[in-house]
């Protein structure tokens, strides 16, 4: 099948937070096929490494750059080694996350701020430091990545929820913070995308359940997530923000 091509990709500096597996490196690699300058942060250097070396051939090929998003002043400075390394940039996916899976009864207030900053902080934070050059030049396009499980109220999940729920607010209160300056924010909310780290929540029987439940029996892959996160991204939409937009073969 082939894909879209946005000429207005190329060349932009590209940010993919937990770029380095999954969905965050179907970003990765959809954008820099579009020619697109990319920056990945993770802090799964093993995975994150083989991700670069397969992308080496591209030009200009992905970069990796090892951050931990929960320490906010090495988020901090590693958006700032990106500015000084490489300019301003222009497309933000805030991406990183994860959904261990958790019960009311053993979450402790330590556990409860961990999972906090591991799926809404860093977010916050990465969008607030590239903001401003931004507005400054009147444009950029920050994509916030949500998640189905709130809406379906999935088990075992109930942080990670209400940070995904939070984003969903997050995304639209700065979509009108920064629309003024022509700062465009949305939220893509993926369903359940078959990702090495996906699968080992789920049974054979588990799969064919959720896909019986989609309106569509494919199994949704990054790349499914990756080409919606191309157009929001390109100035083919331009006048959209400040929404979420689901990926999720009908789950919903």
């Amino acid at each position: 099948m082939s894909a879209a091509v946005y000429p207005s990709l190329k060349d932009k500096l590209v940010v993919v937070t937990g770029g380095g597996s999954g969905i965050g490196a179907g970003f990765t690699e959809a954008f820099a096929r579009q020619g697109a300058r990319v920056v990945f942060l993770d802090v799964a250097v093993e995975d994150s490494q083989a991700l670069a070396a397969a992308l080496s051939d591209l030009s200009p090929a992905p970069v990796f750059k090892r951050c931990d998003l929960t320490d906010i002043a090495a988020l901090q400075a590693c958006f700032g080694e990106i500015a000084a390394e490489y300019g301003d940039v222009d497309v933000l996916i805030n991406n990183a996350a994860n959904d261990d899976r958790h019960s009311l009864t053993e979450v402790t207030p330590a556990y409860w701020d961990d999972r906090l900053n591991v799926n809404l902080r860093h977010l916050y934070f990465a969008a607030q430091a590239v903001a401003p050059k931004m507005r400054a030049r009147g444009g950029g396009v920050i994509i916030n990545l949500g998640s189905i499980s709130w809406h379906l109220g999935l088990p075992d999940l109930s942080l990670y929820e209400t940070a995904k729920a939070g984003i969903e607010g997050m995304t639209r209160a700065l979509a009108r913070e920064l629309g003024v300056d022509g700062v465009r924010v949305v939220c893509i909310v993926p369903g359940n995308v078959q990702t090495p780290r996906q699968m080992k929540w789920y049974t054979p029987e588990g799969e064919a359940e959720i896909v019986a439940a989609q309106c569509l029996k494919g199994r949704l892959q990054p790349s499914d997530v990756a080409a919606l996160g191309l157009f929001l991204a390109s100035d083919d939409a331009r006048l959209i923000t400040g929404h979420e937009y689901f990926v999720d073969a009908g789950w919903r």
